[in-house]
């Protein structure tokens, strides 16, 4: 099944049979998801508890923000180097990677609470951030082998399943603090050393389970004139982004999308404390929010592939709008509140579902592991920097200009689709006027496609399009609707 890539200096993989494909597709998926449930134990640990941690450690609430920023850079800062990684080397490498580099960071959060470290604390916050990483670029590896028609719902049964750990995480971080009873670990760092532990058991699943590894076999189906290094590399994935206006447009949605959210969350739990909301209401409101980002992902994945990317792009641009609208007007009423936190994650949903679905389908199939690691750098940054900000906003003008700025951030992203609608339309009506009347058979496309192609008849212009470049409507839509 395997075979040694010399000029690309990575082990390439031979394609399978039809009937191993869709054998491969299904254990792929499994993978994924235990991954996604495991590593979701560990990574709301550190969620939940890192701000209060650095009060402890630091013995200052002033500097409490910077340790869970410094998660949110740690998995900026590695999404660029993990991506690389996974280009070179395929998705398996990266991800055991990014496990370990977590579990690293959570014991040296563990250690930073014991000697009372600060920097250390922060330095072990940057690294726990590794495991966010890999659960985001987890969504990428299930659309490595997805048939173009069913990429949006592969991606989102992945992030679905972030749904178990999300919930279950912060529920076990007090009985896995008081395991280290009597011990010198403090209460709120015993939870990171359970953290650590999941993230090497999680990294160990994926290294031996994760075979063959999907990318490298999305690879071996793809024309052998895409393959060369230079198609793979870190500047292709750029110039594969700067070359199509909807692979734009889809980082701008991902990015756009964690941004509003980010910022919107992170100052709601403050707002309902100046109207009055206890502590047990601040949790229902944000576990209603979480519900919103994640259980609903099945939903936006089947829009998407049925109804069109574009058309979810836009669903979310709405849903946002509304939740800045329900939140920013909200005042005393903690319902009002609630339900505008969880339209807030369901137009989340929608942006990151529709908008990995869009980018993947955007970009050639060698440059995709680039592009999805840039997209990740963007998102995160954007995010930490609109998370930052988010405080100085609600301190000098209030909570409802916050999500009033939220929701004008979402203006460039729904003139973009637009403009792609618009654009997919007039390709459309230009291909329908250069293209011959003859058909192609099923049969021929297979045949001219090669030996075996990873979606279908149609597949092989989705995996690369001609001489290396994607198909200008998208995979699997001929009509330029953006599904």
């Amino acid at each position: 099944m395997t075979t040694t890539d010399k000029a690309a200096g990575q082990t390439a993989v031979a394609a399978p049979s039809p009937e191993a494909l869709r054998a491969l597709r299904r254990r792929t998926s499994v993978v994924l998801v235990v991954s996604q449930i495991l590593g979701g134990l560990g990574v709301p640990i550190g969620i939940a508890l890192a701000p209060v941690l650095a009060v402890e450690v630091s013995g200052t609430e002033a500097v409490s923000g910077l340790a869970p920023t410094a998660s949110v850079a740690g998995t900026a800062l590695l999404s660029i180097p993990l991506a690389s990684l996974m280009t070179s080397r395929g998705r398996r490498p990266g991800l055991v990677l990014a496990y370990l580099i977590g579990a690293l960071g959570a014991g040296l959060v563990v250690v930073a609470a014991v000697v009372g470290n600060f920097p250390l604390l922060l330095l072990g916050m940057a690294g726990f951030g590794a495991a966010s990483s890999a659960n985001l670029q987890a969504r990428f590896a299930a659309a490595d082998l997805a048939e173009p028609d069913r990429r949006a719902r592969a991606i989102s049964t992945v992030v679905w399943a972030t749904t178990i750990g999300a919930v279950l995480g912060p529920n076990i971080a007090a009985p896995a603090g008081r395991a280290f009873t009597g011990t010198s670990i403090p209460g709120t760092a015993g939870p990171f050393l359970w953290a650590a532990g999941i993230f090497l058991v999680t990294g160990l699943l994926v290294a031996v389970l994760l075979r063959p590894d999907p990318l490298l076999t999305a690879r071996a189906l793809a024309p052998a004139e895409s393959q060369s290094a230079a198609s793979r590399s870190l500047r292709a994935g750029f110039a594969a982004v700067a070359a199509s206006s909807r692979a734009r447009l889809a980082l701008v949605t991902v990015a756009v999308s964690h941004t509003v959210m980010v910022s919107i969350m992170v100052m709601t739990p403050v707002d309902l404390g100046h109207h009055g909301a206890d502590l047990e209401l601040v949790g229902l409101v944000i576990s209603g929010h979480i519900a919103g980002m994640y259980a609903f992902s099945p939903v936006m994945g089947w829009l998407s592939d049925r109804v069109g990317r574009l058309a979810v792009i836009g669903l979310a641009a709405g849903l946002l709008c509304l939740a800045a609208l329900l939140a920013g007007t909200a005042g005393p009423s903690h319902a009002q509140t609630a339900a505008g936190l969880f339209v807030l994650g369901l137009g989340w949903s929608a942006g990151l579902v529709s908008g990995s679905a869009l980018l993947t389908d955007s970009v050639p199939q060698p440059a995709r592991a680039a592009v999805q690691g840039l997209s990740d750098l963007t998102m995160n940054s954007a995010a930490g920097i609109g998370g930052a900000a988010a405080g100085l906003v609600v301190a000098q003008a209030g909570y409802g200009w916050l999500n009033a700025i939220g929701a004008c951030l979402l203006l460039p992203m729904a003139a973009l689709a637009l403009m792609a609608t618009r654009g997919g339309r007039a390709e459309s009506a230009a291909a329908e006027a250069v293209v011959p009347a003859e058909t192609v058979t099923p049969a021929e496309a297979v045949a001219s496609a090669g030996p075996f192609d990873a979606a279908g008849p149609a597949g092989a212009a989705d995996l690369s399009g001609p001489a290396g470049r994607p198909d200008p409507a998208g995979p699997g839509d001929p009509e330029g609707t953006g599904r």
